[in-house]
């Protein structure tokens, strides 16, 4: 993956969305989650790229792409679906998409607008079903109040603690790596995805229409609101499969990196 984006493509209402290409071979399509950008599957990009033309987008508002206001998760699918449209268009097939997350769930969404999406490889990304919630009590509301004295490293470490459930000692890890300070800057986005992920459009309901071969990934030690989310969406998908990963919570792709590209690698070969 570059230092700068291979490319960019616009997206239906205009906003740039930056791509980093590497590899060859038939293309797979990358999505990062949230706070992150394309450099998140800096570990694993490089391994599927072995064999693929790996397409790494930055979402919009990260990294190099633009971000076009008002904000609504409908536009993130719109920002894959023309990705995939170029991409497929150029190979002459549809490309295989693997999503991470709200990623994940964003190549969900992608899939219902067009057919260039072939399979997708979705990551703990699917809503939750009635009576669930990723959101512990009150976090929009702490959230909010570290973002307004621009606390962005506070606003950070609650959702990776609070949200995501990592560990103590894995978030301490994470806050002496230098990335850290990357993924804090995006930290203003946060809330925006938190708030999008009740929107109709991203529904279990709704992405539970996904006509397209779907394999969730699930981390053997995610909390357990990862699980029932994704046995929620299996259940209603016309072609899914479910893999978990042991001993894997939220980020795989980053601690079990083996276990990921053979769970991908098996599913798309």
């Amino acid at each position: 993956m570059t230092a700068g984006p291979s490319r960019l493509v616009e997206s239906a209402d205009g906003t740039p969305i930056a791509l980093f290409v590497s590899g060859s071979g038939r293309p797979l399509l990358l999505v990062h989650g949230t706070t992150a950008d394309h450099t998140t599957f800096r570990v694993v990009g490089p391994r599927l790229a072995a064999s693929r033309t790996v397409v790494a987008m930055d979402r919009r508002g990260r990294g190099a792409s633009g971000d076009t206001p008002p904000y609504a998760i409908e536009r993130e699918f719109e920002d894959v679906a023309a990705v995939a449209d170029t991409v497929a268009a150029e190979a002459g097939h549809p490309v295989d998409v693997v999503g991470h997350s709200y990623g994940g769930r964003a190549a969900l969404g992608a899939a219902l607008l067009t057919k260039s999406i072939g399979r997708v490889v979705c990551y703990e990304g699917a809503p939750t079903p009635p009576g669930a919630s990723y959101h512990p009590p009150g976090i929009e509301e702490r959230l909010r109040a570290h973002l307004a004295v621009a606390d962005n490293d506070a606003a950070l470490a609650a959702f990776m603690g609070e949200v995501v459930g990592m560990a103590p000692a894995d978030l301490a890890a994470y806050r002496a790596d230098p990335v850290w300070p990357v993924r804090a800057a995006a930290a203003g986005t946060i809330l925006r995805e938190l708030e999008a992920e009740q929107d109709p459009a991203a529904s279990l309901g709704r992405l539970g229409a996904v006509r397209q071969p779907v394999l969730q990934v699930l981390g053997g030690t995610s909390l357990p609101v990862f699980r029932a989310a994704t046995e929620a969406l299996d259940r209603r998908l016309a072609d899914g499969r479910v893999v978990v990963i042991a001993g894997a919570r939220h980020a795989a792709h980053h601690t079990h990196p083996d276990a990921f590209v053979a769970a991908v690698e098996a599913y798309l070969d």
